[in-house]
């Protein structure tokens, strides 16, 4: 016996059709600013925002994973990226030679403080400016629901 899916109404294909819309321009815009800026991508900072608030400013690759939106072949390459250009360095368990942390240096926290200063202006520049204080509230609000 099968069972009919609903389909969506319009009401919700269209915020769903806005909701990736939103998204794709807004992030374009604030890879240009930093771009612009002579700045790496917003994934190098979103690696080195995870390490910056996780404790003694490391994790284990999965952990980055599950914190940021990287799948793990992608993550894998850029952590050699991110290693290589000096921002994080890898160190091996104590106890379990085979484990590894991705630990961020003293590079690797100036270069994201310097980014989150263009990043936190072009927020503001494309998002803030447009939103009242009670609608960025809002949609926040109604945004978590799906996390």
């Amino acid at each position: 016996m099968s069972e009919k899916t609903p389909n969506p109404s319009e009401a919700v294909t269209s915020a769903w059709t806005s909701i990736m819309r939103a998204r794709e321009r807004l992030l374009g815009a604030i890879e240009a600013d930093l771009k612009a800026a002579g700045l790496p991508p917003l994934a190098w900072y979103d690696v080195l925002w995870e390490l910056a608030r996780s404790e003694d400013g490391r994790l284990r690759p999965y952990e980055i994973e599950e914190r940021t939106l990287l799948a793990q072949y992608n993550l894998s390459r850029l952590i050699d990226r991110l290693e290589s250009e000096g921002l994080v360095r890898r160190e091996t368990f104590a106890s379990d030679g085979r484990g590894r942390w991705v630990v961020m240096t003293d590079a690797g926290r100036k270069l994201r403080e310097r980014m989150w200063a263009v990043y936190a202006r072009s927020i503001e520049t494309h998002i803030g400016c447009r939103l009242a204080e009670s609608e960025a509230k809002t949609i926040a609000g109604l945004l978590d629901r799906f996390l």
